[in-house]
């Protein structure tokens, strides 16, 4: 590890499902010397991409885990985290962009700004990281870079500054040209791991030139030394172009947009080169920490390995031998041998191992200075959780972690999988937030919670492969919400009386509905009607009532509780009395309150050839489903819908048989949103047979 923080990167490489990530950090990898040989991300050789270390990701051909690694290009080194594009494994991009400093968003030049790009984008802005855009498939039929580059202003609202244009596309497709030197690149070899310098074709040298043109201008506008060199006509050198756009970059008012082919091998080597100039060193970026001895008043982070020590732990893997921690140090650093208290807990922690991850691989290190990603073997903490220094307690912010929108009952065969599952559950819910397992009270199944159906389908995988647990698993269900419609009041008596004291308490006031909120208690009792040490009594019962709604069971949401007047009794009255007063003055209010089920909403985007657009709208509408619209690219067609998650079950098996298997879909959550009556009545209905069987 070097000491010179400003030839260190900290990126993420990350974009929509199928768009090259992996790929192109294979090929990140090779020209870096960090792998002697290129591998399918299919596995089609049998081995699969070195960043796709799990057996079900070379199988599949997809991502499923963040995978850190290092290496170093021109001096300078990169630590790089692949990331999945599988809108279901959105905490593991979530977490990764926590953690850097800047990121490689990775667009297809066919499809170009697609819906988890979208969402990639928005945890981009989110935790502020800026980006260069690499434009991949340039030898793709139907590429067209120059129309993503519009995408990325329209859809994105990015300021794209093109520092390359392409030499041919699709099958022509041989290299680029780079507008800063404007001298022609092509990547000879069996690898293209010979860059070949040459001037200009004529028949692009007029495009080239007023393409260079845009860059100075656009980049003119972050630096007071180039703008001089214009209006000077002095000589612009690539250096005062690189030091504007550097300098926009890191702002995020500017994104470097670069191009090629990374499974053809063209275009890597000068986004490696792009990765050095325009992203950020980790003293580039401010970092912030709450002081918790201070009102958790913030605190600025210095990239400094003399500082006092900040590490937060970003992912978590429960290995045999014991947690694989990732962390990424803020501040000082982590030795071998050190001792830090993790804030959240107060413990004091002992370092024992220090490792650096290549994917699957560790190398053991003595110490991760500031700026550095690093993992910490066998400590016990969970992802979020702060390190530091004992004699400071700052706090780091967490991420942010969505709610599961799917779950599904699981059911071991016999007792050696009830004990693996059990193992199972308990660590994949400790490395994966989004990742939620219950015990149902009524029924005493095994219920666990995610992100979407894959989600879900990869971890009961995962359970037989790597704890060798058999279950057979329930259908899925939809996460179903209740709410109200209107404002309903409450004058509620709860009074009893037995041998002894009794139990007395009444409760008046009013429920509506709030918007954006789950839930609000408001007391507004005067004159000690109700002694000031009950209330505390009065919110836990209503509170209570949220867990399972007295309509269908589902959890409530969006309600205010205003408690206006109530009564006591000096003797008879107690917590218990008022708890159990608050629950039965909900539920009386809450049928008057004209109660509704909302039913999460997903954002769907389907891509099929343009002959089976119709058959694709056909299959949304009869899914209840609503069409915000559809483009045409090319041979190929992308329809934008929203569709209730309950009527998508199944969905890709229908698609595939209505399209000849020429279409895919990604989804997302977008919003929860009211049932309509008849499904409603169904609803019900089924959750009645359910109980009477």
């Amino acid at each position: 590890m070097k000491n010179d923080l400003s030839k260190v990167r900290n990126i993420g490489i990350s974009a929509h499902i199928d768009s090259g990530k992996t790929t192109l950090t294979e090929r990140i990898l090779f020209y870096t010397n960090r792998i002697h040989a290129i591998h399918d991300v299919k596995g089609k050789d049998g081995v699969g991409a070195v960043m796709d270390s799990m057996e079900l990701e070379k199988e599949r051909g997809i991502t499923i885990a963040s995978a850190a690694t290092f290496c170093e290009w021109k001096d300078n080194e990169i630590n790089i985290i692949d990331t999945p594009g599988h809108v279901d494994f959105t905490i593991e991009v979530e977490r990764s962009l926590r953690v850097l400093d800047g990121a490689i968003l990775v667009l297809c030049s066919v499809s170009g700004v697609q819906s988890q790009s979208i969402t990639v984008d928005n945890q981009m802005k989110r935790y502020n990281v800026p980006c260069i855009a690499f434009i991949n498939k340039c030898d793709r039929s139907g590429a067209n870079p120059y129309r993503v580059i519009t995408q990325l202003k329209e859809k994105l609202g990015h300021n794209p500054l093109a520092l390359q244009i392409p030499v041919g596309l699709e099958d022509k497709h041989n290299g680029v040209i780079d507008l800063l030197t404007m001298k022609a690149l092509y990547f000879d070899g069996k690898n293209g791991e010979n860059i070949i310098e040459e001037d200009i074709p004529k028949e692009l040298l007029d495009e080239a030139t007023s393409k260079r043109e845009e860059l100075i201008e656009t980049a003119s506008l972050f630096s007071d030394e180039l703008t001089e060199a214009i209006l000077e006509e002095a000589e612009i050198t690539p250096g005062l172009i690189i030091e504007a756009v550097r300098r926009g970059t890191i702002q995020r008012k500017l994104t470097p947009v670069l191009m090629g082919s990374a499974y053809k091998n063209k275009g890597v080597q000068p986004l490696l080169d792009a990765v050095s100039r325009y992203l950020p060193a980790p003293y580039d970026i401010q970092n912030d920490a709450l002081d918790m001895d201070n009102n958790e008043k913030p605190v600025v982070l210095k990239s400094d390995s003399n500082e006092k020590t900040v590490a937060l732990a970003f992912k978590l893997e429960d290995g045999h031998y014991g947690q694989l921690t990732y962390i990424r140090v803020y501040q000082g650093a982590i030795k071998k041998g050190d001792t830090v208290i993790n804030t959240k807990n107060g413990r004091k922690v002992k370092i024992g191992r220090v490792v650096r991850m290549h994917a699957a691989e560790m190398e053991d290190i003595e110490m991760v200075p500031a700026g550095y990603i690093g993992a910490l073997f066998g400590i016990e903490c969970a992802s979020g959780d702060t390190f530091t220094d004992p004699s400071i307690n700052l706090s780091m912010l967490s991420m942010f972690v969505p709610a599961p929108v799917i779950s599904l009952a699981v059911k071991p065969k016999d007792n050696k999988s009830q004990i693996n599952m059990s193992k199972a559950l308990s660590r994949f819910t400790k490395e994966d937030p989004t990742f939620k397992t219950h015990i149902d009270p009524e029924t005493n199944e095994t219920i666990i919670e995610g992100m979407g159906e894959l989600h879900l389908e990869v971890y009961v995988e995962r359970m037989f492969r790597e704890y060798k647990a058999e279950v057979e698993t329930g259908k899925p269900r939809v996460a179903y919400r209740e709410t109200i419609t209107q404002r309903a009041e409450y004058d509620y008596v709860h009074k009893k009386q037995t041998g002894g004291s009794g139990q007395y308490a009444k409760v008046m006031g009013f429920i509506e509905p709030i918007e954006d909120e789950h839930f609000i208690f408001e007391n507004k009792v005067t004159g000690g009607r109700i002694p000031t040490n009950y209330i505390p009594a009065c919110e836990k019962g209503f509170t209570l009532c949220m867990n399972k709604g007295p309509k269908m069971e589902y959890p409530v949401t969006g309600v205010k509780v205003t408690l206006t007047d109530g009564a006591f009794h000096a003797v008879d009255s107690s917590d218990m009395a008022f708890q159990t007063a608050a629950r039965g003055a909900f539920i009386e209010a809450y049928l008057k309150a004209k109660p509704v089920i909302h039913e999460p909403i997903m954002k769907v985007e389907i891509e099929t050839p343009t002959e089976f657009q119709g058959n694709c709208m056909g299959l949304i509408n009869q899914r209840r489903g609503m069409i915000l619209g559809s483009q045409d690219e090319g041979v190929m067609c992308r329809i934008e819908a929203q569709v209730p998650l309950s009527e998508m079950f199944g969905f890709s098996t229908i698609l595939r048989s209505n399209t000849q298997g020429k279409a895919q879909f990604t989804m997302e959550f977008c919003m929860y949103k009211q049932v309509p009556q008849m499904v409603a009545e169904a609803l019900i209905k089924a959750a009645q047979d359910e109980k009477k069987k």
